[in-house]
Order: C-alpha cells, then sequence, then structure tokens
C-alpha cells in the first residue's frame, strides 16, 4: 500500500534534465538527472537544437529512476518547470517536430529585419534579440522549410512536457513572456507583435495560468512510467520563477537565482520597463505580479566547468576548505558574464596573473577569482536593478545550486551591503516552487519552509583594491576582444 503521497516534478533545463518525486511537504524522495543532449545544426551559423521524442524517452527513463528511489510513493500531480526562451514546435498532426534550446540562435542573421524595436521593448519588456522564441521561428522559416510546413503550433518546453502528459496544447504566462509575441502589460498575445514579426497569430496556443489543473494523465504515459492513472498534470511555469516561489518572498523583495546563469530579480505590482532597456519585465506566476530582471549571464556554468578542470574527483567542501586557506589572491577572472549596462557581451576571457608564475598561485586561487568575477557582475546588475527601482530592504533572498559557496554569499553580502538569506531547500529551487503549485492546485497546506543561513555585510575596504583590480581587468579584455 502507497503510504506517501505526492508530486513528479519534471525539470528541463539548459544543459540537463532532472525528475524528482517530492513529498508533499516538500521532502525529496527521489532525483535522477541526465544530460541535455543539444545537436549543432549545419544549416545556422550559431544553432543547436535537441530531438524531442529523444527527449521524452530520457525523460520517462528518468521517471523511472527516480521513482524506484521511492517504492511507496503515491503521484498525486505531475508539473514541469524550464529553461526560459526554450520551445518545442508542434505538428498538424500533434507530433514534436523539433526542440529549440534557450542557447539556440538560429535567428540572429535576422535580427536587424525588425525595424521597430523600441516598440517591441515597450510591449515585451526585453529588448528583441534571437535569444527569444519569435527569431527562432523565422529561423526555422527561412533555413528549414520541410519543418515549417508541417507546423500548427509550438509551446514552451515545461508546457510541452505537460503536453505529452495530458494531451492539451496550452501555454503557460511565465514562458510566454520569453516569445515577443506576448504582451507583458495586458496579460495576452498580441496580433500587434505577430505583425511586426510578420508570424500568423493562429500559431499561438491558449495561454493557462500557473496552477491549472490540465487533467489526468494520459494512460500510457501512466503506464510507461507506473504511477496512479489518476494523477493530475498541473500547468507549471518558467525554472527562474518556480525558483523565486520557493524562497516565498515578499512584494517588492530582490533574489538572486544562481543556476546556469544568474538571475537577479525584483518583485513588482506593476510593469516597469527601463528607460534605456537594460532589464527585463516578465510574468511571475501568481495572477498579478511582475518580474523586473537583470542577469549576470552563464556564472553557474562557469563555476561547474572550473570545478571540472582543477576539482574533478572532490566535492565543494574541499575548495570551500582550500578557499579558506588562501594567503593571497593571486589572479583576477573575467569570464564573459553580462553587466546590464554594456551594449554587447563579452566573447573572450581569461585569468589574469603575475609572471613568473608564482608558488603560491594554486588552483584555489583560479576558483576564488571565478567567485570574485560571478559576485562582482551580480554586484553591478544589482545597481542597475535599483536605479530602474530602488530597492530599500536590508536582504536579499537567494536560491540555486550556485549560492552553496559560503565565500560567494560573503563576497555578495559584502559588496551589495545586504544580508544574504538562503533556505534549507535553496538547492533544488525550481522544484520546490514546483511542489508549492502543486500543493496550492489540489488544495493542500503551503510549505513551511525554514531560513537554513544568512550571511551578514562586512567591511569591504580590504576589497576594494581587488574591485577596481576586477573592472580594470574587464575593461582590458573588453577593449582588446571586442
Amino acid at each position: 500500500m502507497n503510504n506517501q503521497r505526492g508530486y513528479l516534478i519534471i525539470d528541463v533545463g539548459t544543459g540537463n534534465v532532472r525528475v524528482a518525486v517530492v513529498a508533499r511537504e516538500g521532502r525529496i524522495l527521489g532525483i535522477a538527472r541526465a544530460d541535455l543532449k543539444n545537436i549543432k545544426d549545419p544549416n545556422y551559423t550559431e544553432s543547436l537544437y535537441f530531438e524531442p521524442n529523444e527527449l521524452w524517452k530520457q525523460i520517462q527513463e528518468l521517471a523511472r529512476l527516480s521513482l524506484a528511489q521511492a517504492p511507496d510513493i503515491h503521484i498525486e500531480g505531475i508539473t514541469a518547470t524550464s529553461q526560459r526562451e526554450g520551445i518545442v514546435l508542434i505538428g498538424k498532426d500533434g507530433e514534436s517536430l523539433i526542440g529549440l534550446p534557450n542557447i539556440d540562435h538560429r535567428g540572429r542573421a535576422w535580427e536587424d529585419m525588425l525595424l521597430a524595436k523600441d516598440e517591441v521593448y515597450q510591449l515585451t519588456g526585453r529588448f528583441p534579440t534571437s535569444l527569444f522564441s519569435a527569431f527562432k521561428l523565422i529561423g526555422i522559416e527561412k533555413k528549414r522549410p520541410e519543418i515549417w510546413e508541417k507546423l500548427a503550433s509550438f509551446m514552451s518546453i515545461s508546457d510541452w512536457v505537460e503536453y505529452k502528459m495530458s494531451g492539451v496544447i496550452h501555454y503557460e504566462h511565465s514562458q510566454a513572456s520569453e516569445t515577443l509575441l506576448y504582451d507583458v502589460a495586458k496579460k495576452e498575445w498580441s496580433p500587434k507583435l505577430c505583425d511586426l514579426f510578420n508570424l500568423d497569430f493562429k500559431l499561438l496556443a491558449n495561454l493557462t495560468p500557473s496552477g491549472t489543473i490540465l487533467g489526468t494523465v494520459l494512460a500510457s504515459e501512466a503506464e510507461a512510467i507506473q504511477i496512479s492513472p489518476n494523477a493530475k498534470v498541473i500547468v507549471g511555469g518558467a525554472d527562474t520563477q518556480l525558483a523565486v516561489i520557493s524562497t516565498k518572498p515578499s512584494l517588492n523583495d530582490v533574489v538572486i537565482v544562481s543556476g546556469t546563469t544568474t538571475p537577479i530579480i525584483k518583485l513588482t505590482e506593476t510593469y516597469v520597463t527601463d528607460q534605456l532597456q537594460r532589464t527585463w519585465t516578465n510574468r511571475h506566476t501568481d495572477e498579478n505580479s511582475f518580474i523586473l530582471e537583470t542577469n549576470a549571464g552563464v556564472t553557474g556554468l562557469n563555476y561547474q566547468r572550473l570545478k571540472e578542470i582543477f576539482y574533478p574527483t572532490e566535492d565543494y567542501d574541499v575548495i570551500e576548505k582550500e578557499l579558506a586557506e588562501l594567503q593571497d589572491f593571486q589572479c583576477v577572472a573575467s569570464l564573459g558574464s553580462l553587466v546590464a549596462k554594456e551594449k554587447s557581451p563579452l566573447t573572450r576571457g581569461g585569468f589574469i596573473f603575475n609572471v613568473p608564475i608564482s608558488h603560491q598561485l594554486t588552483r584555489a586561487s583560479f576558483v576564488w577569482a571565478t567567485l570574485w568575477d560571478i559576485a562582482c557582475c551580480i554586484n553591478e546588475n544589482y545597481k542597475t536593478l535599483c536605479e530602474v527601482t530602488a530597492h530599500e530592504p536590508d536582504y536579499i533572498w537567494a536560491c540555486g545550486g550556485g549560492v552553496q559557496s559560503p565565500v560567494l554569499r560573503q563576497f555578495l553580502a559584502n559588496l551589495l551591503g545586504k544580508k544574504i538569506i538562503i533556505n534549507a531547500d535553496y538547492r533544488q529551487a525550481s522544484v520546490i516552487g514546483g511542489v508549492y503549485i502543486c500543493n496550492e492546485a489540489l488544495g493542500f497546506a503551503p510549505l513551511n519552509s525554514s531560513i537554513l543561513d544568512e550571511t551578514i555585510p562586512q567591511s569591504i575596504v580590504q576589497f576594494e583594491e581587488r574591485y577596481t583590480q576586477w573592472k580594470e581587468t574587464r575593461n582590458s579584455f573588453r577593449k582588446t576582444f571586442c
């Protein structure tokens, strides 16, 4: 007899896929991960895609693996979250044609065809680039006619996962914010934006709020992963928004979501845009609120790659121990993280250190420099956010695996001059956000989250010179390579 009741949470990120089994009270009972298999598309200069049918087989297998870790669980609900800006194209017979991840830029060659960029920013809350769905679709239309001729609709990856589970085509609002075809202030698809991109309004799926129960799981899918055929399929949302939910922030709070990239967001009840177009404005998963965002770009991925090089078999505790033992900080890094006020991203980066190479330069020196680069970029983006809208509280929430480093949290507290607060479940923030949504949709009590740590700001006098060095290093890379 199944004694525990809970949910299946499916999370498709930029680099990996994970499926978690979570009890109603938020305890993770099983989790399985695998790499997302992106493939280079030779039809374009800068393009990746994935095979959705292969991804679905992967998700089914991960679901079976995670469920095997919790054999007594009764799955009451299924929901999904995913990378923003990623989409799956659907054919006229409901088939999954191709998956386009957020790192796909097949539409870059057609960015200049859009002349009304300011108007698009005012409607969508973001400067239009090939990152977003409209340009991905244009790229398909221009060079992949064999796909375009079959196209009936498209969905975000999380909405597609729920479609595969329920058979219902739909688009959730926080994900729709990333398409350039959605009026963020009005909370609806925009015929005007479709006209600007010369895309058919009929391609757009019905908008469905997060927390909507789409129905029961398809019998074939329940059989494939061996769960109750009565499990409900519930609309989730974008991974950043679900991660934010896990911190239980108040209106006007700021949250740092440290994953593959690092959004710095503020919850607001009004639609706010930046005259200089440095910020994004997104719909949150609830009925009325917005998320104002700057983004430090690829940060967590940089840290992960450095760990694979310098600490391939050690865990993060070893890194923290060696960081604490550093007597002198021998190098400075600039690794391509984004700063909102800059017009273009850095495409080259590296480390700068004195020569001849000192015996004090260790592998920990490179990690220290990487964490300092991340913290400085977050600080620069936070300052931009505050130029657009003031932030008065003396604390900032943080979540995501990137903030597992106490050293990074101390850097952030010192630079931002705010307490950095993490909850006990901060590492699996988007999964826990999915539990909040499922509990609310099914009428169960919300989670009782608890604070794990508060990092108090210290004097940054000792870091002022290093902060200046970081800015000089970043500027030197920009002058050399941009």
